[in-house]
């Protein structure tokens, strides 16, 4: 097991102290203005690691509507233009640079026609997969929660559909285990049929809990510590999955709880 954490929970510095690897969070790494990479500024991050044993991965632009989250980065991958593709491409030749582990990226969000939008995604993701195949970079689909309607792969088995569609041996699924509980209501054996499910296709790991319920803030997706939430997250032994955890929480405090409960599992 390796456990990491997400840069939105603290600095380089900081982070380097507590976990053994860090998923670098495009969207708020302050690497772009507007729709512009700026590669001076990847060049600091690449500095920085050459001076510590750190692994990366690398969390890609997604569809988000929150406020905080700049707009100008939005990807929809079931709704794929040149300039969204563009930016997930950058995320993978950035892994290449880096020597990333993983390039995580979400499915696409579903319009009127699902069946559509679901055929639309695999097309565009398809795509994308090529481009990872062709520069050694492994990318992990990540499970959505259901608690928002027009998220696709959600349950299990659209989720497997998906994969097992676009068909490529650079392409695997990152199991979000908090996404998951919210799909499943909070049931802890749902969430480790859940598991079981997906674990030959796992190639990364997102951690971090909720109540399993429906909220009026974030679709009840609040990113808490484990042991803020309903989790039991003895389900991730389901998994037998050796490489990286990351912890998805905002802040230090947070990932070393989350650091401690992980090395229980052990």
């Amino acid at each position: 097991m390796i456990i990491g954490a997400s840069s939105f929970a603290g600095s380089f510095p900081e982070l380097k102290q507590v976990v053994e690897s860090i998923e670098l969070y495009v969207p708020k790494l302050g690497l772009y203005e507007g729709t512009k990479l700026i590669k001076i500024r990847v060049k600091k991050i690449r500095d920085f690691l050459s001076t510590c044993d750190l692994s990366t991965s690398i969390h890609a632009p997604y569809f988000s509507d929150a406020p905080n989250y700049p707009h100008e980065l939005v990807v929809d991958t079931a709704q794929l233009n040149v300039i969204q593709e563009r930016l997930l491409k950058e995320s993978i030749t950035m892994a290449e640079e880096l020597g990333s582990s993983v390039v995580v990226i979400h499915p696409g969000r579903m319009d009127t026609d699902r069946n559509r939008s679901f055929d639309s995604m695999v097309s565009g993701l398809s795509r994308i997969a090529e481009f990872a195949e062709d520069r050694n970079v492994m990318l992990g689909l990540e499970n959505k929660e259901r608690t928002d309607p027009k998220n696709m792969c959600c349950l299990a088995s659209e989720f497997i559909d998906a994969i097992e569609q676009i068909g490529s041996p650079n392409l695997g699924a990152t199991f979000d285990i908090g996404h998951a509980n919210l799909t499943c209501g909070g049931d802890s054996s749902k969430l480790r049929d859940f598991a079981r499910e997906i674990k030959e296709y796992v190639v990364h790991v997102h951690v971090h809990d909720n109540g399993g319920m429906l909220t009026e803030k974030y679709w009840g997706d609040f990113h808490g510590a484990p042991g803020t939430g309903s989790i039991d997250f003895s389900v991730l032994k389901e998994l037998d999955f050796d490489g990286v955890y990351n912890l998805e929480v905002f802040s230090i405090e947070d990932v070393r709880a989350g650091r401690k409960m992980l090395e229980g599992l052990v």
